[in-house]
């Protein structure tokens, strides 16, 4: 991981598109402030497309895609995108085919919830789980007092044992059945609402992200950068980002976003 200053300026006028997490990436100790918000804003402004790529829930990604200075945004970890098309008024939400296929199991959470309850006392479903779509989200310190590392690594574990997929944001844990990821529908979300091929246009997309879930973006493009309370997570990262900030949170989007808007 290289500071986000020593990106070369050829680099990063070359930059198109800026993918991003949300959670300790945009937002600061769980709030979005004004500063971060106007790197949005300053990006979307200089002809950028931007486009969170979250593990937040659909009822959420609808307001953002709306309401967003973005192109659409990536919701529940992959499972879905939604892009709104001011000029004709409407939504476009696109899912993942395994969605599709596991929505029609309501109960298929079941036997994880009450294994969490039981085995990882103080964990809690996450405050927005009645927003989702998807997916299972399993609170460790957003609206409950912090669980030790191993506590998550049980939850993540109990998934796994039911047959799920789970990955590890910044506040939760993340479980799903069927399988994709955040990569997989950022490039059908690239494709359909951009015209772009990530493999392609691979180093004219930045990525910034800050944990263990973002691990596929940051493998993938050229160009990604971590927030710096990234390294919190560099035991349990699979794959590194290439630049880092020296900020934490909204505080290092917007030197990410200063960065690539000084090379313009």
């Amino acid at each position: 991981m290289r500071p986000i200053s020593e990106m070369p300026r050829d680099v990063a006028s070359a930059v198109r598109v800026v993918f991003c997490d949300i959670d300790d990436t945009i937002t600061t100790e769980g709030r979005l402030t004004g500063t971060a918000y106007q790197a949005l804003e300053d990006l979307d402004a200089a002809g950028l497309a931007v486009a969170p790529i979250t593990g937040r829930p659909a009822g959420w990604c609808d307001m953002i895609a709306r309401f967003w200075p973005v192109k659409g945004v990536v919701g529940e970890n992959g499972a879905f995108y939604y892009a709104y098309d001011h000029e004709n008024r409407r939504m476009i939400r696109k899912l993942h085919p395994a969605v599709e296929t596991e929505v029609a199991r309501p109960h298929r959470f079941d036997r994880i919830i009450s294994r969490v309850e039981t085995e990882v006392p103080g964990a809690a479903i996450s405050s927005d789980q009645a927003f989702r779509l998807a997916d299972l989200a399993i609170d460790f310190c957003e609206d409950v007092p912090a669980l030790e590392t191993s506590d998550v690594e049980r939850i993540k574990r109990i998934f796994e044992e039911e047959g799920a997929v789970a990955k590890v944001s910044s506040i939760h844990v993340n479980g799903w059945f069927g399988v994709y990821d955040k990569l997989a529908m950022s490039r059908a979300l690239a494709a359909d609402t951009l015209g772009l091929d990530i493999d392609k246009a691979n180093e004219t997309i930045v990525f910034a992200g800050d944990s263990p879930n973002d691990a596929p973006m940051f493998g993938f493009f050229a160009n990604s950068c971590g927030v710096a309370n990234v390294r919190a997570f560099e035991d349990s990262l699979t794959s590194e980002p290439t630049w880092i900030a020296d900020y934490e949170g909204g505080a290092g989007f917007r030197q990410i976003a200063d960065h690539i808007l000084a090379a313009r």
